[in-house]
């Protein structure tokens, strides 16, 4: 054999050692044990019917007894989340989303000039269904949840009573605005989600 491959190999042979060496003795030096518990478990979201424990979900509150003690001042300042996208005054031009002013009690999917998704189309049901107290409530909570395929990328507003404020603004956004649901009167069923 070539002195020349004999000392290749050799390099070859050597680096490996050296390597493997290095690395035998940094796995003692440095073993990290498997803990015993997790550092953070992650936790699905999961609802009643689903959970385990058998407990029923939260019951919501009715948005009408929401909005019987809502503040439409508060709500304005929560609006502020939605002026990126939205525009509420009379006559404003749409944005990412249509324009909000009269917005309750306005067919769902129906204001001119914006090209809705077909999500909310469906959620519309051929513009049968109505921007009321219920059917704002329920889709602000969650628009993507609520309307699968709607284009708002929202996440949305789970506290109810920031909820509530903000739909008590909206109802100010009228130059005739809808009148305050019942409280006492029977909670509305939520909307179906559509598929």
């Amino acid at each position: 054999m070539n002195s020349y491959v004999n000392m290749a190999v050799g390099a070859l042979l050597g680096t490996i050692f050296v390597l493997m060496s290095v690395s035998i003795a940094s796995e003692g030096i440095f073993h990290a044990p498997t803990p015993e518990k997790e550092g953070f478990a992650i936790v699905a979201e999961t609802s009643g019917a689903d959970s385990g424990s058998g407990e029923a979900a939260a019951v919501a509150t009715p948005i009408a007894t929401l909005l019987a003690s809502a503040d439409a001042a508060k709500g304005e300042t929560v609006f502020k989340k939605c002026v990126s996208c939205h525009t509420g005054e009379s006559g404003g031009p749409n944005k990412v989303g249509p324009n909000l002013y009269d917005v309750v009690n306005r067919p769902i999917a129906s204001h001119a000039g914006f090209s809705y998704s077909a999500g909310m189309k469906d959620f519309s049901k051929g513009s049968t269904e109505k921007w009321d107290y219920d059917h704002l409530s329920y889709f602000i909570e969650a628009p993507k949840k609520h309307v699968p395929g709607t284009a708002m990328g929202f996440a949305g507003i789970k506290k109810e009573t920031e909820r509530a404020d903000l739909i008590a603004y909206l109802r100010t956004l009228s130059a005739n605005p809808a009148p305050l649901p019942d409280p006492a009167a029977a909670p509305a069923p939520a909307p179906a989600a559509t598929n």
